[in-house]
């Protein structure tokens, strides 16, 4: 069946709900390059004004997934992925994937770049010498089978629609649409074939839905999606006020995942993997399997490395360090108040942790090292960031981002930072 694309595009500006097959058609021959990008461009910035029932967003959701391929994953153990919606310290893939397998599941987390203020997994593993993110389909599902885990880039023939339509809605203005959003992270996420998906909505400053009320709506459409195409989904709200663990950046926030594995690392950090870690494995049929123990027994960290020589990389390598470092010290003593993840994430991307453009390149020795965190005492002089970067040429800018990210409070009244309250809901 084949429409007018003005006649979609005036049907939603008016308010109308688009049926399915408009949905399917509009999809398929945008992808085709029948719609042309103006016409899209409309029929996004009407979806962004008027929005989509959830009918209509299931629907829109299955035709990007209809554009591509569906990766089968036939392989021994129960499938179960993770989606984090971005963060500022945001390392938790990296030490749940292999933590989950080790419990005995198939996790394929296939993962993004950053760009702005928000890391990418991808980026942070690239500064694991010789580790490629580049698979073929073959490649993922022998590395499940054989190590339980694999972290990657999405293979080309997924979810096209959705890759063509993100860098369209990036430069018209309708990046903020629940609906577009939502149908972005599932068509991906269904696409890979896993039967269950957890998902990490972030809220607070350095999140994208800067509010409870609106990372909890995004939440629930996610769910309704994975429910409706048949995969079993969980989304967990988290807090993102503050920039999670004490590394931002690339091979710092390595390093810090490497300590989780090996049964250290911040709290918070190890809290919330812990949690995500005990809602995958209830979808994947493994609940009486304690992630706890399983860290604390090593397995884990020895699965990671599995996951890293199965790449190319090489775990025992050094990882990139910056050729200057700049500490900004605390001005009197007191108690560390606030620490404001989204000032701290610019800061990390003003000194090369990430990027302005797809396609530009990061520094992988760049970063911020938080010395301290809400609630810790502190007395002055002492390091409260350490600021890594290639470039000295960049540190005034990201001082600059700086200059209001952290208070010092003379009382005690800040939580200290256990991880605890990191987690606000779970909605299954």
């Amino acid at each position: 069946m084949s429409f007018a694309a003005v006649d979609v595009i005036r049907a939603k500006r008016d308010g109308g709900r688009l049926t399915g097959e408009q949905i399917a058609w509009v999809v398929d021959a945008y992808t085709r390059g029948v719609v042309a990008e103006e016409q899209m461009a409309a029929l996004a910035m009407a979806i962004f004004l008027r929005g989509m029932d959830a009918g209509e967003i299931v629907a829109w959701t299955g035709a990007m997934i209809d554009s591509g391929e569906r990766l089968t994953l036939d392989v021994s153990r129960p499938t179960v992925d993770k989606h984090s919606t971005g963060g500022v310290g945001d390392k938790i893939t990296l030490p749940l994937a292999p933590l989950v397998a080790a419990c005995g599941a198939a996790v394929p987390q296939l993962s993004g770049r950053g760009l702005g203020h928000t890391g990418g997994t991808l980026d942070k593993l690239e500064s694991v010498p010789g580790w490629r993110a580049e698979l073929s389909t073959v490649e993922i599902v022998r590395q499940l089978d054989e190590v339980g885990a694999v972290v990657c880039a999405a293979t080309e023939g997924l979810a096209p629609a959705d890759r063509k339509l993100y860098a369209l809605r990036d430069v018209t203005g309708t990046v903020e649409s629940i609906p577009l959003i939502a149908s972005s992270i599932m068509s991906k996420k269904i696409a890979e074939g896993s039967s269950g998906l957890v998902l990490d909505v972030k809220t607070g400053s350095g999140a994208f839905m800067k509010t409870p009320d609106q990372a909890r709506e995004l939440a629930r459409t996610l769910v309704e999606i994975g429910t409706a195409h048949g995969v079993s989904t969980t989304a967990v709200l988290t807090g993102m006020g503050t920039p999670l663990g004490r590394a931002v950046g690339n091979a710092v926030e390595v390093a810090e995942a490497v300590e989780v594995l090996q049964g250290g690392g911040p709290a918070d950090v190890v809290s919330l993997t812990l949690t995500l870690a005990r809602e995958m494995l209830a979808l994947a049929g493994l609940s009486t399997v304690d992630p706890v123990e399983v860290l604390a027994s090593g397995a884990a960290y020895r699965t990671w490395r599995r996951m890293i020589l199965a790449q190319g990389g090489d775990p025992d390598a050094p990882l990139p360090t910056p050729r200057h470092v700049q500490v900004v010290e605390a001005s009197q003593d007191g108690v560390l108040s606030t620490l404001d993840a989204c000032s701290v994430g610019l800061a990390a991307w003003r000194l090369g942790a990430g990027r302005a453009r797809r396609g530009d390149p990061v520094q992988h020795a760049a970063g911020i090292l938080c010395h301290a965190k809400p609630g810790d005492a502190v007395v002055a002089g002492q390091p409260l960031l350490e600021l890594h970067t290639d470039t000295p040429g960049a540190v005034p800018s990201a001082l600059k981002a700086l200059e209001s990210a952290f208070t010092i409070s003379a009382d005690d009244e800040a939580p200290a930072s256990t991880g605890e309250g990191l987690v606000l809901e779970i909605l299954r």
